[in-house]
């Protein structure tokens, strides 16, 4: 729970407030813990390209991977990096080579708690886990899945003891 979310609770719970301020209240704190985009990630067919083409339309810039572990022989990853009107660090990304011809557009990553509860809840509501639940040793896991309307997105996991 997050310091607002709980700072909030606990005047809830000490004071007295209207039934619909209330309930106001923790319509607001559902929203807060609700999970949301942390990460994207580009596939492209020419590296040097895209990061040409999105450093020159959105100032974004470009890292190789220096995680905790290197990469297989022969794969690159780029971290991307962003920022807000106000110049603030915001939402982080990542650009890969295209690993096969269903690979188009960007995948969103979206902050789970569990990747393998929510697989089990894609599955449920008709979506499909086209990539199951993958360690990034160090980092957390990750799973990609269709929607109902065959529309991409990954959930993420973070969890420092991954391997």
């Amino acid at each position: 729970m997050t310091e607002i979310s709980h700072t909030v609770s606990t005047i809830l719970s000490t004071c007295h407030t209207s039934k619909r301020i209330r309930n106001l209240i923790k319509s607001y704190l559902k929203l807060t813990n609700m999970p949301t985009i942390v990460h994207f990630e580009i596939p492209s067919d020419d590296i040097e390209r895209s990061k040409k083409f999105y450093n020159e339309l959105f100032g974004w810039n470009f890292e190789k991977w220096s995680g905790p572990e290197p990469l297989p022989e022969g794969h690159e990853y780029l971290i991307i990096s962003t920022t807000d009107d106000k110049g603030n660090k915001s939402i982080a990304g990542g650009m890969m080579k295209r690993q096969n011809s269903q690979q188009q557009g960007m995948t969103n990553y979206i902050d789970v708690k569990s990747v393998q509860e929510y697989s089990a809840k894609v599955e449920q509501l008709g979506g499909k886990v086209m990539i199951p639940k993958k360690p990034v040793p160090g980092m957390g896991y990750f799973a990609v899945c269709l929607d109902t309307e065959n529309n991409s997105f990954g959930i993420w996991e973070t969890d420092a003891n991954a391997k």
